[in-house]
């Protein structure tokens, strides 16, 4: 019998982590993603699956107990919001390059700096560029939904492990404090010492032959074997390009325009499609879930049968980007956005779409 329960999207992740089997979660307080550790030690996972649950001294404390956790092989996570994953960036590059599996919680904040505790879409450049040193990627998948913030929280782990790479869930404000059903996934049990030795014979157990160490570190001194390293992160990455895009489409089958977003800013624009539509302007949406690997072949085949596309974020254009360097200059490609925590109604985002296409009707 299925768990349908009522829930901040917060919470979900909290709920979600201990019944995916998770070993740890390590983190620090801040606005709006602090449920997820207040949830965590209102459950007292510990005494029951034997989770760890630790508030570290600060952001990079709590990144850096990540690495140690991944790199003995166990399933561990942290969350933050956008100036906490700003701190968290040495700890990510790091984890990236000693091919760690960890997973990252963002709920998007508004900056630049301090900025606001309202939402935000403004953290896209930084989860999809790598925001740390070097050349790496984070598998992004971006929830609009509770349910997608407790089912990514497995799907974030599990990509994680097979790729020995960090997966981060990049989720807006919004996501992050509204509540909605859920439907909780069933208890997967923590696994044991002898399946991490034997599913993860790269970790540091300490528990393996004595005439071999795994030495986890991301540190290289011969340039050439650095850059042996960093063509096999590379294979690594092209191999999820081709196996680990994930999107949706909607009323794209006849579509003239195309409107692309993520996130809960997508499901604003699908109301803003379906009066669109009532109205007689053939409007589809495609809204990304993996923000890296980004859906570039899909953009790029709508692209040869629309007039043009829309992007929608809560930023001042980012992922608009990505869109124009799939199209690659066949149709026109425009942004709108708010920012500072202000949300667009259905509303206006149809007026930004006539706005930029005169010939809407």
């Amino acid at each position: 019998m299925e768990e349908v329960k009522l829930m901040k999207g917060n919470e979900a992740i909290a709920h979600a982590a201990i019944r995916y089997g998770f070993d740890g979660y390590f983190g620090y307080p801040i606005t709006p993603q602090s449920e997820v550790l207040e949830t965590l030690e209102e459950l007292m996972p510990w005494e029951t699956t034997g989770m760890v649950v630790l508030q570290a001294e600060s952001e990079v404390a709590a990144i850096n107990m990540v690495y140690g956790g991944a790199a003995s092989g166990k399933a561990v996570m942290t969350s933050s919001s956008s100036p906490g994953v700003s701190l968290k960036q040495e700890g990510i590059s790091y984890l990236a390059g000693a091919e760690l599996p960890a997973l990252i919680l963002n709920v998007m904040r508004g900056g630049p700096g301090l900025g606001t505790i309202q939402p935000s879409q403004a953290d896209y450049f930084q989860a999809t560029k790598g925001g740390g040193h070097g050349d790496y990627h984070l598998i992004v998948l971006s929830p609009a939904t509770v349910q997608e913030m407790a089912d990514f929280v497995g799907l974030g782990m599990d990509l994680a492990f097979k790729y020995r790479t960090p997966a981060m869930i990049l989720a807006d404000g919004i996501v992050g404090q509204m509540m909605e059903k859920v439907v909780l996934p069933p208890f997967r049990p923590r696994r044991t010492a002898e399946q991490i030795a034997e599913q993860c014979p790269w970790a540091a157990t300490g528990k393996g032959n004595r005439k071999h160490r795994n030495v986890i570190t991301s540190l290289e001194m011969d340039s050439a074997r650095m850059e042996e390293n960093n063509h096999r992160f590379q294979r690594t990455y092209e191999e999820i390009r081709k196996n680990e895009v994930r999107f949706k489409e909607y009323y794209t089958d006849d579509a003239e325009y195309i409107i692309v977003a993520f996130g809960t800013v997508a499901r604003i624009c699908l109301k803003a499609i379906e009066d669109a539509r009532k109205q007689g302007i053939k409007v589809g949406l495609l809204r990304p879930i993996t923000l890296w690997p980004f859906p570039t072949e899909a953009l790029a085949s709508l692209a040869g049968r629309v007039k043009g596309m829309l992007t929608v974020e809560l930023n001042a254009g980012q992922m608009v980007e990505d869109v124009r360097l799939a199209v690659n200059g066949r149709i026109p490609v425009y942004h709108f956005g708010r920012m500072g925590g202000m949300i667009p109604n259905p509303g206006e985002v149809l007026d930004a779409l006539r706005a930029n296409f005169p010939e809407i009707k």
